[in-house]
């Protein structure tokens, strides 16, 4: 019983990111198209390819298991989404817009870090090895594309502190 009640809590939590991530590719094209930081921009752009191949790996493991990835919504990508969109909306200082996006960038990094390194511990218990090797490469490239982002907030706060001081 308590294995099949993981394996329950793995699929739903696999539902969750495959819609965290189609979400994300469907904001992503829009944060770009706001942004005016040349890095910023590409740094969305690389994670929308990034986003399309996780769900992508996601609904391959789903096929593994004979389940089908869908049916969930996650309201936590849908509010973060949301929340950029105010952020941005609130601001007509284009380096202040910047900021904001990496900001909101960065909490929908954290966001699929925690949601990645989860699945992947339930993937293992239950003895799920091509899954976790999956998942694991998502997670990889999700802690690099935070790093850049670390960078890129760091830069890019450090010129507009300094043109603003």
């Amino acid at each position: 019983m308590e294995q099949q009640t993981l394996k329950s809590l793995f699929i739903l939590q696999l539902k969750d990111i495959y819609s965290a991530e189609k979400q994300l590719a469907e904001a992503l094209p829009r944060m770009a198209k706001i942004a005016s930081n040349k890095e910023l921009k590409m740094a969305l752009r690389e994670h929308l390819e990034l986003s399309k191949i996780h769900y992508l790996r996601i609904d391959e493991i789903y096929k593994s298991l004979s389940h089908f990835p869908t049916g969930e919504n996650c309201n936590t990508m849908e509010a973060l989404i949301e929340e950029m969109e105010e952020m941005v909306e609130e601001n007509d200082n284009t380096e202040i817009i910047n900021i904001s996006l990496i900001c909101a960038f960065q909490k929908i990094e954290h966001y699929e870090i925690a949601s990645y390194g989860s699945v992947i511990t339930f993937a293992k218990a239950l003895g799920l090895e091509y899954a976790a090797d999956v998942l694991q490469q998502s997670l990889d490239e999700e802690f690099e594309m935070d790093n850049k982002l670390d960078k890129l907030a760091e830069e890019v706060v450090s010129v507009y502190s300094k043109i603003n001081s």
